[in-house]
């Protein structure tokens, strides 16, 4: 991407985008860079193999051990103490040789499933039949150790707070195909903040159009979504044109970009009051699809797999599932993820298989992920199974795509038989974002935005496409 482009503080050539940002009679700046023919023909740099994402993101790192990452040795050495070879240079939140850590077994069953023969545990029986539609990848690495610079990493791809998120990055690129609906949306299931709050779906330096715009579980899904009493249709549109035409006074004097991102937004907003009580009402599904996904009378992550397909349909770019229900198991690892697989089994093998009978895993992609794995030793000394948990490890974790473009029913990468370093198909999480980004059409090293004096993108200066599993 031609960073002149990506930036209108760069430059004295004018590029189309900021030629039309200039007009003091304005357009908005969503209108047009919402506008999938545009985005088609003027920014992206290559044919995409998909063009919307479904990003589920579990915060507090669920066990790679536990779920997908099956160690028979692992297994065979279960209560034994760690050998401090395997801690040397490593850094961990609580393991250490003065911990007395001992190696932890999986603590549930596996079983080979599928064509693919993916192990999968126990815990996870609807995943078990999707295996064949999905791409793993068992050996990702990140460069933190600790919840919020991890998830940020995770998100933003950098482990400070103030970076886009790749959502917010894929929308500035690419807009909506609904003019009438936010490009990127973020549904939260769990706790309504977590650690991160409202910087896990920020623009960060873009403009501010492109941040998550988050739908709330309950009562309206925007605050002032509906109207007050008395206060008509008409009125809402006059009362939006009036301040678009005061902001546009405002511009023409200043030039500030936010300012047509302020009048895009009022303009969005008086639209989705509109769009959105219909896209987010999944009481229109019929019974069946229901009981596909185990949706549930109170709010819940089953219910926003459900919303993430219904938003998908309706020309949505970028969906952010975000669960925070507590998977940072340091302890009670069993008790806690019995408590917790079931809760998203059903519903994101629900969403895949749905999204596949429909024909939109031809162009949506889906991301499973925590910020980092578990180690393979328990966190300390104490060694009551019912008591037992993991502490973080940013050296080795399994995720999973699933998704036109990706080979199904393929895993990439390998971890050595205790689960501690990967020994094969490494990849960090700069190079699963430069993937992202590819499949979407983009050069992750040519998608910047100037901002303080340099170029910046998503992938900062690191990332390799991993083409071993583009199919």
């Amino acid at each position: 991407m031609n960073p002149d482009e990506r930036s209108p503080a760069r430059g004295a050539r004018a590029s189309r985008r900021q030629f039309l940002q200039g007009t003091a009679a304005g357009i908005g700046t969503l209108a047009l860079a919402n506008s999938p023919a545009w985005a088609a023909s003027s920014t992206a740099h290559f044919v995409p193999r998909v063009k919307r994402v479904i990003h589920i993101h579990l915060a507090g790192a669920p066990s790679q051990l536990e779920l997908y990452d099956y160690k028979p040795t692992l297994e065979k050495l279960h209560g034994q103490p760690c050998p401090t070879s395997f801690l040397k240079g490593k850094t961990f939140l609580a393991v250490s040789p003065e911990s007395q850590p001992r190696v932890l077994g999986p603590q549930f069953r596996f079983a080979q499933h599928g064509q693919s023969g993916a192990w999968v545990s126990e815990l996870l029986p609807h995943f078990s039949k999707i295996v064949d539609d999905v791409t793993f990848l068992k050996a990702v690495k990140t460069d933190e150790f600790n919840h919020g610079p991890a998830e940020l990493m995770m998100l933003c791809g950098h482990a400070r707070a103030g970076r886009p998120t790749l959502g917010a990055w894929a929308v500035h690129a690419l807009g909506t195909e609904n003019q009438n609906l936010p490009g990127y949306v973020v549904l939260t299931s769990g706790e309504p903040a977590g650690v991160l709050g409202k910087d896990a779906y920020a623009a960060g330096f873009l403009p501010s159009a492109n941040q998550g715009v988050r739908l709330r579980p309950t009562g309206d899904a925007v605050l002032n979504l509906s109207d007050p009493a008395g206060f008509t249709l008409s009125d809402r549109h006059a009362s939006v044109e009036a301040i678009a035409k005061l902001n546009a006074i405002n511009h023409a004097a200043f030039g500030d970009p936010e300012i047509q991102a302020r009048i895009a937004q009022y303009r969005l907003a008086n639209r989705m009051q509109a769009a959105v009580p219909e896209a987010v009402d999944i009481k229109r599904e019929p019974r069946h699809v229901h009981d596909l996904y185990g949706t549930t009378p109170d709010a819940s992550f089953a219910n926003n797999c459900l919303l993430a397909r219904r938003l998908i349909e309706r020309g949505v770019r970028y969906v952010q599932l975000n669960d925070i229900a507590g998977w940072d198991h340091h302890q009670k690892i069993r008790s806690g993820l019995k408590t917790l697989c079931p809760k998203i089994d059903q519903p994101m093998s629900a969403l895949v298989f749905d999204l596949k009978q429909r024909g939109l895993l031809d162009d949506t992609l889906v991301i499973w992920a925590g910020e980092f794995g578990r180690t393979p030793v328990s966190e300390g000394g104490d060694f009551d199974l019912e008591a037992v948990g993991r502490d973080h490890h940013s050296y080795a974790n399994t995720i999973w795509m699933a998704g036109r473009g990706l080979k199904s029913g393929f895993t990439y990468g390998e971890t050595d038989e205790l689960g501690f370093d990967p020994i094969s198909g490494a990849v960090h999480v700069h190079d699963v974002h430069a993937t992202v980004l590819h499949l979407l059409g983009f050069d992750h090293e040519r998608l910047t935005y100037f901002f303080q004096g340099r170029d910046y993108r998503l992938t900062d200066v690191a990332g390799k496409v991993i083409e071993p599993i583009l199919g």
